[in-house]
């Protein structure tokens, strides 16, 4: 019953997304504060997208070693539809998601910086936070 490098990995995934989370949340910013919170904010949205996503796959590593030698068909259907879950969770959600975000945060930060990450918010967001986060998400416009 020895974890396997990926299942290591997952579970340090899943740990860093849970960290993000909670300093995203403890940051006291105006946007958190209007209607919608953090929430009207696709790259929070990505996050906890993610955070669920590595979640499922920890449970179905945890579940898969402790049914290994298990002999029961009921087990083995459960740990299907949950593998089944996880993948559709990926197609679906996990990846088209987190690309779109990627994709639009670093091609917008490459056109101008300033309408994605202001250097204002160097002031509140660590470096490592918006490394994790890709930014806050928020479009802001020069008036």
């Amino acid at each position: 019953m020895a974890l396997i490098p990926s299942q290591v990995l997952r579970v340090a995934i899943l740990l860093s997304y849970f960290s993000i989370l909670c300093h995203y949340k403890a940051l006291d910013m105006p946007a958190h504060q209007t209607y919608g919170g953090s929430w009207k904010f696709l790259t929070f949205i990505d996050l906890v997208i993610q955070a669920v996503f590595f979640g499922l796959c920890v449970l179905i590593d945890v579940s898969s070693l402790l049914t290994k030698g298990g002999d029961s068909r009921e087990q083995e259907r459960q740990l299907r539809k949950l593998i089944g879950l996880r993948d559709w969770m990926m197609a679906v959600l996990a990846f088209p998601v987190g690309a779109f975000v990627v994709f639009t945060f670093w091609s917008l930060y490459l056109y101008d910086r300033e309408l994605v990450y202001p250097r204002l918010l160097d002031n509140f967001i660590p470096q490592w936070l918006n490394h994790g986060m890709r930014a806050d998400g928020s479009i802001k416009r020069k008036w």
